[in-house]
């Protein structure tokens, strides 16, 4: 399998991403520079975390215009899988892959700390080595992190299973003190209507091994390795 590690002037989180995929998981992968439109031979595009553009004007704001995001878009309207993390969801928002909107912290302030979060769904290319109800313990890294969406747009990603991480203490409810933004609802990451686009503020690519604290963010990477051999298995029967 091979990655595409989106890279931004400002972006921060993309040695890491590389790291996670090929030296924790062994899959190939390589940089795509945001003027960079060829994404031809990569199963999964990686928005990665940091302050793409100095986070000028709003997070993510400036880079949804990037040329790299054009072929992003029709890599993701043909079924390509995608994850954003922390400013790539913010990106990804943005560029209208995924709905809602990330704002300021309700504290405002930035926060970097390790958090729980409960999985909510695993039938998503993103879970699938998960279980519904696990906990699991990955660090955020933000000061824009507040999931925001209408009433109607929440109600929407409930009945549709779109949610896919929530904060939560480490026995697993969901508590206003176990929110450490503000997100509506305590959602921490969506995958889009399709189930091939996920954003999430947290840092799975932080937590690939214990050296790091932990090995958890493994459970979500491990899960589109398995979800892409799953399909080329289908397509090549």
């Amino acid at each position: 399998m091979e990655f595409g590690v989106i890279v931004f002037p400002g972006t921060w989180s993309d040695a890491d991403c590389f790291h996670a995929v090929t030296d924790r998981l062994g899959q190939r992968a390589r940089f795509l520079w945001h003027k960079d439109t060829d994404v031809s031979g990569i199963d999964c595009l990686i928005v990665p975390g940091g302050f793409s553009y100095g986070d000028y004007l709003r997070a993510g704001a400036i880079a949804r215009f990037s040329p790299v995001m054009r072929s992003v878009e029709r890599f993701a309207r043909n079924g390509g899988l995608v994850i954003g993390i922390c400013n790539g969801f913010q990106i990804l928002c943005e560029a209208g892959l995924l709905p809602g909107a990330l704002m300021r912290n309700d504290h405002l302030q930035f926060r970097c700390q390790w958090v729980s979060l409960r999985v909510e769904t695993e039938r998503t290319s993103f879970t699938s080595q998960c279980r519904r109800g696990d906990v699991l313990s990955i660090p955020i890294s933000h000061g824009e992190g507040s999931y925001y969406a209408d009433d109607a747009t929440l109600d929407s990603l409930e009945a549709n299973g779109q949610i896919v991480f929530r904060y939560c203490e480490e026995d697993g409810e969901v508590t206003p003190a176990s929110n450490p933004n503000g997100s509506r609802r305590a959602i921490a990451g969506i995958v889009s209507a399709e189930g091939n686009v996920l954003g999430m503020m947290p840092h799975p690519e932080r937590c690939c091994e214990d050296l790091m604290g932990g090995e958890d963010g493994l459970l979500i990477l491990r899960s589109i390795v398995e979800s892409h051999h799953r399909a080329s298995s289908v397509d090549s029967g």
